[in-house]
């Protein structure tokens, strides 16, 4: 600090000022100290300067490196985390490491709040947990007490999609399952409610599934063997990639054969080739969302925990189509 006060001939206190974000600097002392620091290669210790005020100004994100969903989700967290004024440390879930180890690496290096992508369904694990930091948990709430809740509203994305389908002709419609996954029993409960609603709850049909492109390629077999619907509603995208490899290996041209429709409207299913019609979650909302609550539990303790369901919007591209006995 002493090095950039003397680079660019202010105090040190006035770098103190201007690193800490405080008041006290003019905004363009504060832009040539800033820099005067870069030109330095200087860089704050941020978790020194951190033990010495009992503050690290750190929260924690677990995620799945599996599910395109929570991986941009992340991406989106740190914009919203910046303008707070905190640091991000990402916890990554895989098949070798699970949410209870990724939980206590983050409290070793002491973060603050936890901001929790798709919590495993036993809330019970991260209950203790709660009643140390501040929590947030996205895509369900499983954790009881304290605990702030972001989510979509799933049952109406599936709602969207049955309506869309049935106003373009549809009538066996299915829906390939997410299991025990987030969101995927309100989408479950989305689709049941809407097909009764047109009339067609004798058209339901839930087949198991998940959220990945091993289900929906196990669904898709499935459908195959037992009759095909004229359209499909995944409970994800990713389980999309799995249905469409089956589908075109059967020879089904999609949409002129098969109606899908995704859900989460994933980047990588945007693409010109696929162009997959789907449900899109208000990714980057959601994440501002779950900063600001985590950040206000911080700094304001006595804060009541809140629930938030933001709608989603069904994104229609070129994978829907009126059914061939329709036209």
């Amino acid at each position: 600090m002493a090095d950039v006060a003397r680079h660019v001939g202010v105090s040190r206190a006035l770098v103190s000022i201007v690193f800490r974000g405080a008041e006290g600097a003019s905004e363009a002392t504060r832009q040539r100290v800033l820099e005067g620091a870069a030109a330095l290669g200087y860089r704050r210790d941020s978790l020194a300067r951190g033990l010495r005020s009992n503050r690290t100004r750190n929260l924690g994100i677990l995620f799945d490196l599996r599910r395109p969903f929570e991986v941009e989700f992340v991406e989106h967290t740190y914009p919203a985390v910046e303008k707070y004024g905190y640091h991000l440390l990402l916890g990554a879930v895989t098949p070798h490491r699970n949410q209870a180890r990724v939980v206590e690496e983050l409290l070793t290096y002491r973060c603050e709040g936890l901001i929790v992508l798709g919590p495993e369904p036993d809330g019970d694990r991260l209950e203790s947990i709660a009643d140390e930091v501040p929590l947030v948990e996205v895509g369900r709430g499983v954790t009881p007490g304290r605990v702030d809740v972001v989510r979509n509203d799933d049952a109406l994305g599936t709602r969207q999609a049955v309506d869309h389908l049935v106003h373009l002709g549809h009538r066996a419609i299915a829906h390939i399952d997410g299991g025990t996954n987030p969101g995927a029993r309100d989408r479950r409960a989305g689709y049941r409610e809407a097909m009764t609603d047109h009339g067609l709850a004798h058209e339901i049909r839930v087949v198991a599934g998940g959220y990945t492109d091993e289900a929906g390629a196990t669904a898709a077999r499935q459908l195959l063997a037992e009759g095909l619907p004229t359209a499909v509603i995944t409970a994800n995208d990713q389980a999309v990639i799995g249905l469409l490899d089956v589908a075109v290996r059967a020879g089904l041209r999609i949409p002129e054969d098969l109606s899908v429709i995704g859900y989460d409207d994933s980047r990588f299913l945007r693409l010109p080739g696929i162009d997959l019609t789907s449900v899109r979650q208000d990714i980057p909302a959601m994440a501002e969302l779950a900063v600001q609550a985590a950040v206000e539990r911080i700094e304001l303790p006595e804060t009541e925990p809140r629930s938030v369901a933001l709608p989603p919007q069904l994104v229609v591209r070129n994978t829907t189509k009126t059914p061939k006995n329709a036209e």
